[in-house]
């Protein structure tokens, strides 16, 4: 499948369940790349917002870039009350940028399904000199509770192509060096939790690309699994998904 399209399906539970970013990740560029009100920031894979919203309340100008008419509207939706914000139509390979004209290009979640290496083009077309890329992935706690444990086997379980996207996360770290252009790039990891209820929790799942949809042969013994889990370990009427917010910035060379 087109990677751009892959989400198209998944856009409503997307927004249902996808966990944000905490507030830290701006904390950070402010403190260490020197983010400020008058900078400029390209969010490259917008999808619905979730990235985008922190730099739309910190209060620079921000323009999503996103691929996926579905995820694109989403976002638009979502960000319209911010006069700061615009969502433009590209992919990491083709930004609809004028060369040198952001200060910072970030990524969320998304940085994997790029190619690199014409990605890697583009992100040096359109950064200022000494701007910065920063790549961030919310990264699931896999192991190390029942719930996490119970999670991670469903998905391993009942996923169409797991195997194939987690390996394909798990090498995109190993290559930052030739993306960075082999220059100095730092990492920051915050906590991150979410709680999800028990329709969070089938709309979290769903909302994974690897994941079998409504309508799926699979889908109602998955069903059964997710309710399953969700009894076991549920506190309060939620479960607590826990992740690491995983922070790669750095000037690009």
């Amino acid at each position: 499948m087109d990677t751009t399209l892959r989400f198209t399906d998944r856009v409503e539970n997307y927004i249902k369940a996808r966990p944000g970013y905490p507030e830290d990740v701006v904390e950070l560029l402010e403190k260490k790349c020197g983010l400020t009100h008058a900078s400029v920031v390209a969010d490259v894979g917008c999808g619905t917002g979730l990235l985008a919203k922190l730099f739309c309340d910190y209060g620079c100008r921000i323009i999503g870039v996103e691929p996926n008419a579905a995820m694109r509207e989403a976002g638009q939706h979502f960000l319209a009350g911010y006069p700061n914000f615009e969502m433009v139509d590209g992919t990491a390979e083709a930004i609809p940028l004028p060369g040198t004209s952001v200060d910072f290009i970030t990524a969320a979640q998304c940085f994997h399904w790029f190619n690199q290496k014409e990605a890697r083009h583009e992100f040096m077309r359109i950064l200022k000199p000494n701007g910065w890329a920063v790549l961030i992935w919310n990264d699931r706690e896999f192991s190390g509770s029942p719930f996490a444990n119970a999670y991670e086997a469903l998905l391993w379980k009942y996923g169409i192509d797991y195997a194939e996207v987690d390996h394909r996360g798990k090498a995109t770290v190993s290559n930052f060096g030739q993306f960075f252009g082999n220059s100095a790039f730092e990492k920051a990891t915050f906590p991150n939790v979410q709680h999800l209820d028990r329709d969070g929790l089938i709309a979290r799942v769903l909302s994974a690309s690897y994941m079998p949809p409504v309508g799926h042969e699979c889908y109602p013994a998955m069903l059964d699994d997710i309710n399953r889990i969700f009894d076991e370990t549920q506190k309060g009427g939620t479960v607590a998904a826990k992740y690491e917010t995983n922070v790669y910035y750095g000037q690009m060379s």
